[in-house]
């Protein structure tokens, strides 16, 4: 849908970005312990994300696992934000939620455009679908910077069926055990 924009409106827009300070690993979990790793086969952290996995490709989920989660974890929350969106919060591209404490998920494991996925519970992306929203950034408007966050949880959350962002970090907020982050960079020119 951006890649609609003129390459002109993606330039003039350069300057604006949510902001990792946006984002709720920073703004709304900042204080959360960092001892879980999150990493995938496909890049890794601070590296660009494979074609496959963006709009430019068939947009697929990419592939995923977890480790170092503390005792007591119940449930694990992944939730995908990218930073360099030209808003005021960052796009969700990616809500999972009462994910299993053991599990990885391997490329394609969540439902996206390209499709159906395994089941998962998910909430809503910036598009309000429950579903990956595969990178998609205005040409011109430079690297945009995606965080995959993880979260350990003491419980499973109760949450009504495709929940968005605000009501996913309410109902963490108090349960959080420790966090994990995964950056993965795409920029199309």
């Amino acid at each position: 849908m951006l890649e609609k924009l003129p390459h002109a409106v993606g330039v003039a827009l350069s300057g604006l970005k949510a902001g990792l300070d946006t984002t709720a690993y920073h703004q709304d979990f900042g204080s959360v312990p960092e001892t879980i790793s999150l990493t995938s086969p496909a890049f890794a952290d601070g590296a660009s994300l494979p074609a496959r996995f963006t709009a430019d490709g068939p947009g697929v989920s990419p592939p995923l696992s977890w480790s170092g989660l503390p005792a007591g974890t119940s449930r694990v929350v992944l939730l995908v934000e990218d930073a360099g969106s030209p808003t005021p919060k960052p796009l969700v591209h990616l809500i999972a939620w009462n994910l299993a404490a053991s599990e990885s998920l391997p490329e394609g494991a969540l439902a996206s455009a390209a499709g159906e996925g395994s089941q998962h519970d998910l909430g809503q992306n910036s598009f309000l679908k429950d579903q990956w929203l595969p990178p998609d950034p205005p040409t011109g408007h430079g690297p945009h910077t995606y965080l995959f966050q993880i979260y350990a949880l003491d419980a499973p959350l109760d949450l009504p069926a495709s929940p968005g962002r605000a009501a996913l970090i309410e109902a963490m907020t108090g349960r959080v055990l420790a966090k994990g982050c995964l950056t993965g960079l795409y920029e199309r020119r």
